[in-house]
């Protein structure tokens, strides 16, 4: 009878999994039936290194030739009986989950059936275990339509030139085979690999015979670390310069050993072994009892923070040392939460990194994978979560040594990238050949990723499988997800392309999935404009299986890009122009209702603070930081300056009282000027730390007490909102928040004159009772007038009640 060995494989270190059990639709005799059996299985370490889980099967001879499905289900932190499968299966029109095989005949060897959960250690340069003392080393590479593939290894410049040049010729290449499913692998019976240390911070590349006979050097695109920390690109010329001055993205690949992490940070390439600790030992002492991380995303208060902003009266963008020195000025701020914009290997040196060349390894400029180890500790010490902001929706622009062409020049075989249809298809309306037209555009600043291959998902998936395993980060910011299941349309004619969309949706809902399965408290926002309920909604639902998602409307409500229309009430920039007519108060009362549906919500953002544009007059005119667009962009001095600041706390507050998760871009607490562009912001970096000191002191002091607030009630930390009172004249709204133990209501004002007399304010919802002062944006240590209830208690009377409102602010009423 043919034997079936079923193996489950996890791919990472940490035993997160449980109790595994097969099932499969088979019956006890080993025939096909629609009732499925379940078995146990037995946990082992695979030759990974990582826990995986094993049992054997026997189907009947009569058998051969079927087609039968199986799956796996476990145990874990999540609950009993999990589904282990997060794949779905490559159908549009399911989401079903489970692995499938045609039973062979018996050839006397069990017939292998493998799942694997991530691709964190199996392709890349891995560690390989068998009965030695130490582990031995494989590389393994995705390479479907490749003829041949070598490893071949670079010399002291970490770069390869087009024809060789910089390879290190005293080591000789290595050879790989192509396996059935298109993965090539080095021999492991191969003695000059049976040690990893031997390969330890040695770089290399892969030597790809296309499927076209030419030959070309690719990165590895599961290497955990890219040589060069600088903007230099060859563009395959023989390169002889110092490897620190290359840009990461086209340089050699790092062999590394994810098992180790310096003791301090510093240079991993030139540390010596006895620099390096294990892993264990690094993250022995990660949390402090007395400062707890929070586990959920609406307990977040979230500081946008670019690594490279940093830095500041420095030659070099910043860096995660930077970072690590900037804590103790996070830690009095008050926020819990920094979301970093993304940091895996990025084109350049000075770029927000939304241009992914390689998901595993860390942008070296930056500091690279050990200093963002230690970064996350110190942050974790401090009770802070850390953020990642991860970009799926294209690659690289650059990326003719990663992503493109990797092992065909072909276009529909270009496996990295969705490809509709045959390239001799497309021309060019006078007839010549048009062979891109076939890729996808989604709005995106690059081709849309060939989401319906399996590969390709898995890939994003382990990337920050590794990122949560090894990295110990909190959760995630997923960079522009209506692009994947929303945006997409054929490069040649623009036609939207459903095809795609539905694949996009299906990669976000098993990557959700994925995590989840691993970290059941990991959180999860989209950055996602579609207001489609189903991207906050489970995915045992049928949703995308997000925390929450960005919710732009409210920011374009509440201050307005220049790019952002007559739609949105623009409520900051309008009431910048000093008078005191009306103001659309109820667009924005929309706005801020809906934030209590999973929603992440700010005030300022790095999309918003100079990066977006519209042109006028033949004039370009840019968005601004919130101080700026205040007034105007008035100068700030004497009075000009204390209006502005008085409308940021207006912006600051109804973004921290909202009922979504507040966030805000780093500067904003010390009201940051300069425009913050994706082209020059290493030439506009704010000092923070001086600032603090000197003009943004009360700023400053407002956002910690402010924090403070939301963070200390719970009753603020809900989805609970209600707007009952809304005045464009008055230009004033006024709102509940609440939970089982406390209500609030916040009364606010973008009237350049106070209510100093009282402002009724009518609502069934208030009843009789009493309401203390709790909070007043006009206070003395702000700058303000103290203009308000003086911190006294209020009477409600049959729905109704008078607030004192100070001008361009607003007060916080608490029920006692």
């Amino acid at each position: 009878m043919p034997t079936i060995q079923f193996t489950y494989c996890t791919g990472l270190r940490r035993e997160i999994f449980a109790n595994a059990r097969l099932t499969g639709n088979w019956d006890g005799n080993g025939r096909y039936s629609e009732q499925w059996t379940t078995i146990p299985m037995q946990q082992t370490i695979g030759e990974d290194g990582c826990p995986c889980f094993t049992t054997t099967v026997e189907l009947d001879d009569s058998q051969v030739g079927w087609l039968f499905r199986w799956a796996v289900i476990l145990d874990s932190s999540a609950g009993a009986d999990r589904w282990g499968i997060a794949t779905e299966i490559n159908d549009s029109n399911s989401s079903d989950r489970y692995r499938s095989f045609t039973l062979q005949p018996d050839s006397g060897k069990p017939q292998p059936e493998r799942y694997y959960l991530t691709h964190s250690r199996l392709l890349g340069a891995q560690k390989y275990y068998n009965d030695a003392p130490q582990p031995a080393i494989q590389f393994a590479v995705w390479s479907p339509n490749a003829q041949n593939v070598e490893v071949v290894f670079g010399g002291s410049s970490g770069y390869i030139g087009d024809d060789g040049s910089g390879i290190d010729s005293s080591r000789s290449a290595l050879a790989l085979s192509r396996q059935n499913n298109g993965i090539w692998l080095t021999n492991i019976a191969n003695s000059a690999l049976a040690n990893f240390a031997n390969f330890d911070h040695l770089s290399y590349m892969y030597r790809i015979t296309k499927q076209n006979g030419r030959v070309e050097y690719k990165t590895d695109l599961y290497s955990r670390c890219q040589i060069g920390q600088g903007n230099i690109n060859p563009n395959g010329a023989a390169y002889t310069g110092d490897y620190r001055e290359l840009d990461g993205s086209v340089s050699c690949s790092v062999v590394v050993d994810p098992d180790r992490v310096l003791m301090q940070p510093g240079d991993s390439i030139t540390s010596s072994s006895q620099e390096f600790t294990s892993e264990a030992e690094f993250w022995q002492n990660e949390f402090n009892p007395n400062r707890p991380l929070p586990r959920r995303v609406e307990d977040l208060v979230i500081y946008e923070l670019h690594i490279g902003a940093l830095g500041y009266g420095t030659n070099r963008p910043g860096n995660f040392a930077d970072a690590i020195q900037l804590l103790p000025y996070l830690v009095d701020l008050g926020v819990n939460a920094v979301e970093l914009l993304p940091m895996s290997e990025f084109r350049d040196e000075q770029n927000w990194g939304y241009e992914t060349s390689h998901y595993f390894a860390l942008e070296y400029s930056a500091g690279g994978r050990d200093q963002l180890k230690h970064f996350v500790r110190e942050c974790h010490r401090n009770g802070i979560a850390v953020i990642m902001d991860v970009v799926y929706n294209h690659y690289s622009p650059d990326a003719g040594r990663a992503q493109w062409a990797y092992d065909s020049d072909v276009p529909e075989q270009n496996i990295y990238y969705w490809y509709e249809g045959n390239s001799s298809n497309y021309f060019y309306s006078d007839g010549r050949h048009f062979p891109e037209g076939g890729y996808v555009d989604n709005m995106s600043t690059g081709f849309s990723p060939r989401f319906h291959e399996e590969m390709v998902r898995k890939m994003f998936i382990s990337s920050a499988a590794t990122l949560l395993e090894e990295f110990h980060v909190d959760g995630f910011r997923v960079d522009q997800t209506t692009s994947m299941h929303s945006y997409n349309v054929l490069h040649a004619d623009g036609r939207p392309l459903g095809n795609v969309n539905v694949f996009g949706a299906k990669f976000l809902r098993e990557w959700c999935r994925t995590l989840k399965l691993i970290r059941p408290d990991v959180m999860l926002m989209a950055e996602d404009h579609s207001d489609w309920d189903r991207v906050t909604e489970s995915t045992e639902n049928g949703g995308l299986g997000f925390d929450a998602a960005w919710y732009s409307s409210f920011y374009h409500n509440l201050v307005g890009d220049a790019s952002a229309g007559r739609e949105y009430a623009k409520l900051i920039p309008t009431a910048g122009y000093g008078d005191n007519d009306p103001l659309a108060m109820d667009y924005f009362a929309g706005a801020l209702a809906a934030s209590g549906s999973h929603k992440v919500v700010y005030h300022e953002s790095h999309d918003e603070a100079g990066n977006s544009y519209y042109d006028e007059g033949g004039n370009r005119v840019e968005s601004r930081r919130t101080i700026v667009a205040a007034v105007n962009s008035a100068p700030l001095i004497g009075d000009t300056r204390r209006f502005a600041e008085a409308r940021c706390h207006f912006a600051c507050g109804v973004t921290m009282l909202s009922a979504g998760t507040p966030m805000f871009l780093m500067g904003e607490e010390i009201g940051a000027q300069k425009a913050y562009r994706y082209r020059d912001f290493i030439n506009n970096r704010e000092d923070l730390l001086g600032e603090r000191q000197t003009n943004g002191q009360r700023l400053f002091r407002f956002y910690q007490d402010i924090i403070r607030l939301r963070l200390n009630n719970s009753g603020l930390r809900s989805h609970n909102i209600d707007i009952i009172h809304v005045h464009n004249s008055n230009r004033a709204i006024a709102f509940r928040r609440w939970d089982n133990s406390q209500e609030f209501l916040i009364v606010a004002s973008l009237n350049n004159n106070p209510f100093g007399s009282g402002y009724a304010i009518e609502s069934s919802r208030l009843g009789n009772g009493t309401w203390r002062e709790v909070f007043n944006s006009d206070a003395e240590p702000y700058g303000g007038n103290s203009v308000g209830n003086l911190g006294g208690s209020i009477g409600s009377s049959n729905g109704w009640i008078h607030v004192v409102i100070p001008a361009n602010g607003f007060v916080v009423l608490q029920r006692i």
